[in-house]
């Protein structure tokens, strides 16, 4: 029996090894189960553009039919935030999407999405967890005898998602502004939508690939040289976005082609919001993004607060605080205004609108926010190594032994959600085993880029020998 634990972000497993319909059928069960016990009997499902996505969508369909649970059921490829908002559209108490987001094609997964529109919390996950069941053995029913008996009902998330974006934002300044955008759908799930709202785009990876062309949809810098270079090369292309697999993380590109991160992305965020909208609410960050996050908020005089890594953390907070901006080192962003969610493509929008209402290019903007905080860059590596190896790491950093990594002398530690060692007021390295991948993964932060490598190479001699 395969043990079925949920990670920072769902279950996810490499695909006909763990992830397997057997599988997929006790998870859903475990959910049906979990949705009786509180009395509810409406979900939204959904998929991605990922092997499989369809067939593991209708399996968890039937499982939910078999303990007359009523299903909405997405047509087709789907992002997460479009099952979040249907979520709320449609008044269901509960979401599931078949995606393994930003891992590498040979991974799926299973996300559970609360009636609020964002991320389950840490308890209601918790909760699924314990309630799978060693195996699922039940028959099911036909998806053409739920559609009869009134159990079964198609809907069109990406239009219900459309709608809601040209309801709150002002697409026409977007697309008059002859701003120019080169879009990377990294071959997932927001590659229609994208293009049905940017008039101005230049579309790349926009097409139905499940392998993902050999490169995980995570945009990150390195996954998306293809973008970069198509800015550096073409001077009438005013920025870059990209999406990963389920198209609610963010990765952005200036108009000379340079990767701006999410910890840019925030700070860009907080700073538009407050300042040139005049919102307010608490910023909410996680262990993992820069500290210049902090500054900002109290150059602002904004609350704010760290949480461990992981989206639902943020989640939880939404729920019952004002926040403004909640955000994670890895893309995935939410902003006042919208679902509790991340939502790369919604981020992209509120980006696109700073830079047509200020008439500003985002290198300009990012300079504006640099002014307060002054200027950083930020990096990771991600280490594939034995687990004896990153077992032996991590409980080297729980017991202390790193006073230094080479000439880097440690002045201070945090240890919220893996371990933080500070080397001065503006350069720190973290390390962290990832809670979806077999990787160790290690950041860095220091003046320049060049300096947060400088930091990561020797970080890293200092780890593997």
């Amino acid at each position: 029996m395969v043990n079925i634990k949920f990670g920072t972000d769902g279950w996810r497993a490499i695909i006909a090894d763990e992830y397997t319909v057997e599988n997929v059928k006790r998870v859903a069960s475990a959910t049906a189960v979990w949705m009786r016990s509180k009395g509810e009997d409406k979900v939204v499902i959904g998929h991605d553009c990922r092997f499989g996505g369809e067939m593991f969508a209708e399996v968890v369909t039937r499982v939910m039919g078999a303990y007359g649970i009523r299903v909405n059921l997405a047509k087709g490829f789907v992002s997460t935030p479009m099952v979040s908002l249907g979520v709320v559209k449609t008044k269901s108490y509960l979401g599931v999407v078949i995606t393994a987001s930003h891992n590498p094609a040979s991974y799926n997964g299973y996300k559970l999405k609360a009636h609020f529109g964002g991320a389950a919390v840490p308890a209601d996950i918790a909760a699924v967890e314990a309630l799978v069941p060693e195996k699922f053995d039940q028959p099911l029913p036909s998806l053409e005898t739920m559609l009869e008996n009134g159990l079964l009902n198609y809907v069109d998330l990406e239009t219900m998602y459309l709608d809601e974006v040209r309801a709150k934002f002002d697409m026409d300044t977007i697309n008059n502004s002859g701003i120019r955008v080169a879009f990377d759908a990294m071959y997932g799930a927001g590659q229609r939508a994208a293009m049905l709202l940017l008039n101005n785009l230049v579309p790349l990876h926009c097409e139905n690939n499940p392998s993902f062309g050999g490169t995980a949809p995570e945009p990150i810098h390195r996954n998306l040289l293809g973008l970069s270079e198509l800015l550096k090369n073409d001077k009438n292309i005013h920025v870059g976005l990209a999406n990963d697999g389920d198209a609610d993380r963010i990765g952005m590109y200036d108009e000379n082609g340079d990767f701006v991160d999410s910890h840019h992305l925030l700070l860009l965020l907080t700073h538009y919001l407050h300042h040139y909208k005049g919102m307010t609410g608490k910023v909410i960050i996680t262990f993992s993004v820069t500290d210049k996050m902090k500054l900002l908020c109290e150059h602002y005089n904004l609350p704010y607060q760290v949480t461990k890594i992981g989206f639902k953390y943020i989640t939880d907070i939404m729920q019952t605080e004002d926040v403004l901006v909640g955000g994670e080192e890895s893309g995935g962003i939410a902003a006042k205004g919208h679902i509790p969610e991340r939502d790369g493509i919604w981020m992209g929008l509120l980006i696109l609108e700073m830079m047509a209402k200020t008439g500003k290019s985002l290198r300009e903007l990012i300079n504006e926010v640099y002014a307060i905080v002054g200027s950083f860059a930020f990096d990771r590596y991600d280490l594939h190594l034995t687990n004896e190896l990153k077992n032996e790491i991590i409980n080297n950093c729980k017991e202390g032994k790193y006073a230094n990594f080479g000439e880097l002398k440690v002045l201070k530690t945090e240890d919220l959600d893996g371990y933080k060692f500070h080397f001065s007021d503006s350069e720190w390295v973290m390390i962290r085993p990832s809670g979806t991948e077999p990787l160790l993964r290690v950041y860095a932060q220091a003046p320049t880029l060049a300096g947060s490598h400088q930091i990561l190479d020797i970080v890293k001699k200092a780890l593997l020998g």
